[in-house]
C-alpha cells in the first residue's frame, strides 16, 4: 500500500467496527498514526494494538467531540446506528451525529471529510445505478443517509471542505455479519438469493475510503468491485469454508412475518440487530453498480475485482491471523 509521504493526521469514526477496523489498521500500517474515536473504555479491545492515539467520544454528545477533532487534518466518519430501524431511531447518531462532527470539524479547521454511505439510498432496480441515477430510498435507513449526505455536502461546501460520500455495497470479509452466522453454525437466507447485488471486499472498502482522504475527492458516488453477483452465487463460494454450518433458506414473505413479529421486542435487546422487515427487503433487491464508478477517479483497481477473488483471500488471511474459521466444522 502506498501513502503520500506527508502524513495527515486522521481521525477515523467507528474504528472499532468492521469497516473501521480495516480502515485503522491500514492507516496504522501505513504509518499515520490516525486518532481513532471510540464510545468507551473497552470498545478498543481489537484495535488496541494498532499504532495510533485514541480518543473517547460520542456523536450523539456534540461537547465531546470537540476534543476529538483538535489538530486532524480530516476525518473519515464510519460511525452510526448501523440498523435497519425508523428515522426517528437513526436521527441522533446517523443525521445529528454526523452534523455535530462536520461541525466540530469545521471549527477546527479540518479540510477533508469522507463519509460512509450506503447502496439502500436507492431501490432495486434492474439496471447497474450509476453517477446519475436518482435517489429513490425504500427504507428509513436509506432515506435518513440521503439527508445527511445533503446536509454533510452543504456544509462542507460552505466552510470549504472536501467531502465525500461514499455509497457502500454489501462489503464483506471474516469479520462481517455474513461470515460469523456461518462460523457460528447457521445463517437465514430471506429469499431466494437469486436478486444480483454488489459486493466489496473490506480491504478495497477501506482502500478506496483512505484514498478519498488523501487526494481530497469530492463526490457522492456508488461503487462496488468489477462484478456484481447473486446471492447464491456468493453463499456457494463461502460455505465450503464451512462445511457444517446449516443453511436456512426461508420464502421472504415468511421472513418478512417473522421480522415483523420481532419488532416489538428490539427495544429490549442489549445491541441492535438487523433481523427487520427493512433487511429481508433489502435482501431480496437487485442492486447491481456501474464497476467503474469511483475506481476511475481515484487512479485505483480493486485488489479484488471479484467476490471469486475475495471470498478466499479473506478465508486466508483470517487463517494468517488466528481468527477462527472453524466453528462449525
Amino acid at each position: 500500500m502506498t501513502f503520500n509521504t506527508k502524513k495527515m493526521k486522521l481521525l477515523v469514526t467507528g474504528a472499532s467496527g468492521f469497516i473501521g477496523h480495516e480502515v485503522s489498521r491500514q492507516l496504522s500500517l501505513g504509518g499515520y498514526r490516525p486518532r481513532l474515536m471510540i464510545r468507551q473504555a473497552g470498545d478498543d479491545c481489537d484495535i488496541c494494538h494498532f499504532d495510533a492515539d485514541f480518543v473517547i467520544a460520542d456523536l450523539r454528545k456534540p461537547t465531546s467531540l470537540k476534543h476529538a477533532v483538535k489538530g486532524v487534518d480530516g476525518i473519515v466518519h464510519l460511525g452510526a446506528r448501523a440498523t435497519f430501524e425508523s428515522y426517528a431511531i437513526l436521527k441522533p447518531s446517523i443525521l445529528e451525529g454526523s452534523l455535530a462532527l462536520m461541525q466540530a470539524g469545521i471549527e477546527a479547521g479540518v479540510k477533508r471529510f469522507v463519509y460512509s454511505s450506503s447502496l439502500l439510498v436507492y431501490r432495486g432496480s434492474p439496471f447497474p445505478v450509476n453517477a446519475a441515477t436518482p435517489v429513490n430510498p425504500v427504507l428509513d435507513y436509506g432515506r435518513i443517509k440521503v439527508d445527511t449526505e445533503k446536509q454533510l455536502s452543504e456544509m462542507a461546501a460552505s466552510a470549504g471542505i472536501a467531502f465525500a460520500a461514499l455509497r457502500l455495497p454489501h462489503v464483506y470479509g471474516l469479520r462481517d455479519l455474513y461470515f460469523r452466522q456461518l462460523a457460528a453454525g447457521r445463517l437465514i437466507l430471506p429469499g431466494l438469493g437469486k436478486n444480483i447485488y454488489t459486493h466489496l471486499h473490506v480491504t478495497d472498502a477501506a482502500r478506496a475510503i483512505i484514498a478519498c482522504a488523501e487526494q481530497a475527492y469530492t463526490g457522492i458516488l456508488p461503487f462496488g468491485d468489477r462484478r456484481p453477483s447473486t446471492w447464491n452465487d456468493f453463499l456457494n463460494h463461502v460455505k465450503p469454508h464451512y462445511p457444517k454450518a446449516r443453511v436456512l433458506r426461508m420464502p421472504q414473505w415468511l421472513a418478512l412475518m417473522a421480522t415483523a413479529l420481532l419488532t416489538p421486542f428490539r427495544s429490549i435487546r442489549p445491541n441492535p440487530g438487523l433481523e427487520t422487515p427493512g433487511a429481508v427487503r433489502t435482501y431480496n433487491f437487485n442492486l447491481a453498480v456501474d464497476p467503474d464508478l469511483l475506481w476511475q477517479d481515484l487512479g485505483l483497481t480493486p485488489r479484488y475485482p471479484t467476490i471469486y477473488d475475495g471470498i478466499p483471500a479473506a478465508v486466508a488471511a483470517g487463517m494468517e491471523s488466528g481468527v477462527s474459521i472453524n466453528a462449525a466444522r
